[in-house]
């Protein structure tokens, strides 16, 4: 990854910009978070507190909002490297996880306090790398820094695990904290300085709809909070042009110049805007239309059905519950199973392989794939 920038925007940035110091860690604050004279005095004393949950963009972004914390600085530990570049650790090269210290106001906020809003943030379950990410070096973990802390992340643990939210085991570990290498500064408050290209990554990392999922029954955290639509632009910025034509502007792709028009794989199709779950490739069949088609949507209220008048004819519009995409039609001359023939665009869908399920935050839905189904 490479940022090229001209000298002038090198002098604005470092005028914004002050250095501070974590723990004897020289870094920057972040533009947009705290600027010199915006910071509130301490009430306690200033504690740390690391976590290690996947890609440290979207754990930085996540905790910077909690109150009582002072500072997040994302980059890497646990590995015997020094000084290692994300590029190695990217590839498992170094030993390290992508993690975050967290600098925060004792007298504000508590360790605990912080540990549950971590465990809320990523999937505590998946020890083989977190979402879209994969490996070690993006597996979760917590690193304490006393036996205090030890004890209260060995306490949560045991409490979550006895909740039952989780149908996996927990599989985050509790490891005492080694040497912090702070990130690359481009990596720094990436989710303010290249916001279209956080949102993006974030969106298709399947990190929120897991959130929303084993969360939906209590208040959201972070980005996953109840879904609240991007403005226009935002989602112009995200979506491919078609996807935005057709969910934003009720446009219609070409027949069979679509990706799922004749695709055939096991799993399910969430609205490419707010990944909500849709339509099951079990009820997916061949229209011969050249749009991929199916007989029902995995819930009903998933979908929302609009008369349609535009083009001469009356049709009946079907649009996502949550979104309000525009996804297609509905007519009644499916197959005899409901009599339904959902014609939807390839554009306004993205597609979960069964085996995917699990890691993207959408397991209820295995269900759907027993044998005797």
């Amino acid at each position: 990854m490479k940022i090229s920038i001209t000298v002038m925007a090198v002098v604005a940035f470092a005028l914004v910009l002050a250095a501070v110091t974590v723990d004897g860690t020289k870094r920057k604050q972040k533009e947009g978070v705290m600027k010199p004279g915006d910071e509130k005095p301490l009430i306690g004393q200033k504690e740390l507190a690391t976590f290690a949950g996947g890609c440290f963009w979207c754990v930085e972004a996540d905790l910077e909002k909690a109150e009582g914390v002072l500072s997040v600085v994302s980059g890497y530990t646990g590995g015997k490297e020094e000084n290692p570049r994300y590029e190695d650790v990217a590839r498992g090269l170094t030993g390290h996880r992508e993690s975050v210290q967290v600098t925060y106001d004792n007298g504000r906020t508590s360790y605990e306090t912080l540990l549950e809003l971590f465990f809320r943030i990523m999937d505590p379950t998946d020890r083989g790398g977190q979402f879209v990410d994969r490996g070690f070096q993006y597996s979760p973990a917590v690193f304490t820094h006393n036996e205090k802390q030890k004890e209260a992340a060995e306490r949560f643990l045991k409490k979550l695990a006895a909740s039952g939210r989780f149908k996996k085991p927990l599989a985050t570990e509790i490891l005492p904290a080694t040497v912090f290498y702070p990130a690359e500064e481009y990596h720094q408050g990436f989710f303010l300085k290249n916001p279209e290209h956080y949102k993006r990554y974030r969106t298709g990392s399947g990190r929120d709809a897991f959130i929303d999922t084993m969360w939906s029954d209590e208040p959201g955290q972070g980005d996953a909070k109840a879904f609240s639509k991007p403005e226009a632009s935002v989602l112009k910025s995200v979506l491919s042009p078609m996807a935005f034509h057709v969910t934003q502007e009720n446009g219609t792709e070409p027949p069979f110049q679509n990706e799922y028009w004749n695709f055939k794989e096991e799993g399910i199709y969430v609205d490419v805007v707010s990944g909500e779950p849709l339509f099951s490739s079990r009820d997916k069949f061949d229209s011969k239309t050249g749009w991929p088609s199916f007989i029902r949507p995995i819930e009903k209220d998933r979908v929302v059905e609009k008369k349609d008048r535009s083009h001469f004819m009356v049709r009946t519009e079907v649009r996502s519950a949550r979104s309000d995409s525009h996804l297609g039609h509905v007519f009644d001359d499916g197959p005899a199973e409901t009599g339904l023939r959902y014609c939807i665009n390839s554009a306004a869908l993205r597609f979960i392989p069964k085996d995917r399920l699990v890691d993207e935050g959408y397991g209820a839905y295995l269900e759907l794939f027993r044998q005797d189904k």
